[in-house]
């Protein structure tokens, strides 16, 4: 049987047309949907990487700190136009501090969306502190032949590689290498002509560095704007063993000022000794009754709520560690007993001294007495841990102690009244998130990271840092992960950080590959 076609011209055409849209629309699709060969991400990130060190480097030049407008518009600024040339959406989100800034790329309504969180914001400097002219002129180092770094000249990054060589600058680290680390990535894509494998929406916090006070409130404030299926964070140390790093957690903090009063004023040590009581010794025996000989903090309830199983354990000591050898690396004989393993310990609460100050020392030495000593204090908590409760149990220590809390300076009534007298003040911080490290966004890293790196990577279940994510994770329910890009060694916050550049590389592959693959 012969069946017959009348097939109009115009109708063969139009038929024509619509194979043709839709052989465009497929490769369009496919050109995002393709998953990269590691060949291909190393091969990208490696082409890319003399104009990112130096895009690096420009950014670098900018002054971050947070308690600065100007610095942080120039920041914002630099940022916005970064994200305008990647043709992503921006906005600037006002808040009673600092603003946010956000930008988003929407590939495909029908794909999960990714939030990633930039710190762009450093800690403060004390420049004379710095082995170079200045922390915001970055500079190439490598190690001289004493073993100590010297500067060489960052023009042989346009030809030259050697992982080991470093940026130094204020936060080559924390956190404009990682920021840059993702922003290389985009690029890549964008010279590749390849979207994303998912839609993208990112958040600059310009005063993390300050606890992001105006953060949760522009989360509350901006939920559906903020909206997403997971949140990459971009910000954070890689572990002890320099490995690619995956952090599914992170631990809050809350801060405490203890001012222990002696007498009104400075006395001369040897007219007033032996009669009035100086106050170091009051505080170094309140301060050091805070802890047993084992390391361990005395305050009652201190570390209840926090259980591990025989698995949970089994996850954390998979990290590559050697007891002996972090030991050797931080210099200590002993370690404190929380937690058998260097992982375990970081899954309680701690309790730190960060600061002392009582008179004068070095060159500076002084005989007197001391008319105040003041102690600054921080707990880092985990999600079992309650910051209120914990602070109101040192306060209660603190008065069960023996001492008359003021709230500023001793009246002179209080003087010679009580015999010991204090000031306490605290501030609860960041609060503490943890990720389930076998979720499904643990699943698409591991995914992510075998392919690029094989088994030479580390998942941790948490930092024993503190980043403000609880906003995030709390008010729009999304689970949170740390990419950890940069050396542990990179003096964070001090003089001297810098960042190695094999990291910064490694960085870029890792976010590329990130970006490249699918979310189902």
């Amino acid at each position: 049987m012969f069946y017959s076609f009348n097939f109009s011209k115009k109708r063969f055409n139009r038929t024509v047309n619509l194979c043709i849209l839709s052989f465009l629309l497929f490769c369009g699709f496919f050109s995002f949907a393709q998953s990269f060969s590691v060949e291909k991400l190393n091969g990208a990130a490696k082409e890319k990487f003399p104009e990112a060190i130096f895009n690096l480097i420009d950014f670098l030049k900018l002054p971050n700190d947070g308690h600065f407008e100007n610095e942080i518009l120039q920041n914002l600024k630099w940022c916005d136009s970064v994200f305008t040339d990647l043709k992503f959406e921006t906005q600037i989100i006002k808040t009673e501090g600092a603003p946010l800034l956000f930008a988003e790329k929407k590939v495909n309504k029908k794909l999960k969306t990714v939030l990633f969180y930039l710190q762009i914001d450093g800690q403060p400097v004390d420049t004379a502190m710095w082995t170079q002219p200045n922390p915001f002129l970055p500079v190439l180092k490598e190690k001289d032949d004493t073993q100590n770094w010297a500067i060489i000249n960052s023009e042989k990054l346009k030809t030259e590689y050697n992982p080991d060589w470093r940026i130094f600058a204020r936060s080559a680290s924390d956190s404009k290498g990682p920021a840059m680390s993702l922003i290389s990535a985009l690029q890549i894509l964008k010279d590749k002509k390849t979207k994303t494998a998912f839609n993208v929406k990112v958040i600059m916090d310009f005063q993390e560095e300050m606890g992001s006070p105006s953060l949760p409130k522009a989360v509350t404030e901006n939920r559906e704007l903020l909206n997403a299926d997971m949140l990459f964070i971009m910000d954070g140390t890689r572990h002890l063993s320099n490995l690619p790093t995956i952090t599914f957690g992170a631990r809050g903090i809350a801060t405490a000022t203890l001012r222990v009063f002696g007498p009104r004023y400075p006395l001369h040590s040897g007219q007033y000794g032996n009669f009035a009581p100086n106050p170091v010794f009051a505080t170094a025996k309140l301060l050091g009754e805070l802890k047993d000989e084992n390391g361990r903090v005395t305050l009652p309830g201190f570390y209840d709520g926090v259980k591990l199983s025989e698995r949970e354990k089994m996850l954390l000591n998979n990290v590559p560690e050697n007891l002996d050898s972090i030991k050797k690396r931080l210099g200590v004989a002993i370690k404190d007993a929380v937690g058998d393993t260097y992982q375990e310990a970081l899954q309680y609460p701690s309790l730190n001294i960060r600061g002392l100050n009582a008179g004068w020392v070095g060159n500076e030495v002084r005989t007197i007495i001391p008319s105040e000593v003041i102690t600054e204090i921080d707990m880092r908590l985990v999600p079992e841990s309650d910051g209120e409760r914990l602070m109101q149990s040192l306060k209660k220590y603190i008065l069960g102690s023996g001492y008359h809390l003021v709230d500023s300076i001793p009246s002179e009534k209080e003087r010679i009244t009580y015999s010991r007298l204090a000031s306490f003040k605290y501030k609860l911080g960041s609060k503490p998130f943890r990720t389930e490290m076998d979720s499904p966004i643990g699943e698409l890293l591991e995914k992510v990271m075998r392919k690029v790196f094989g088994e030479k990577f580390v998942n941790m279940r948490t930092t024993g840092g503190s980043q403000p994510m609880a906003p995030f994770v709390t008010t729009l329910g999304v689970p949170a992960v740390s990419i950890r890009i940069p050396n542990p060694d990179n003096n964070i916050h001090s003089p001297n950080e810098n960042l190695r550049i094999g990291n910064f590389l490694e960085g870029i592959i890792t976010c590329l590959a990130i970006l490249n693959e699918p979310i189902n």
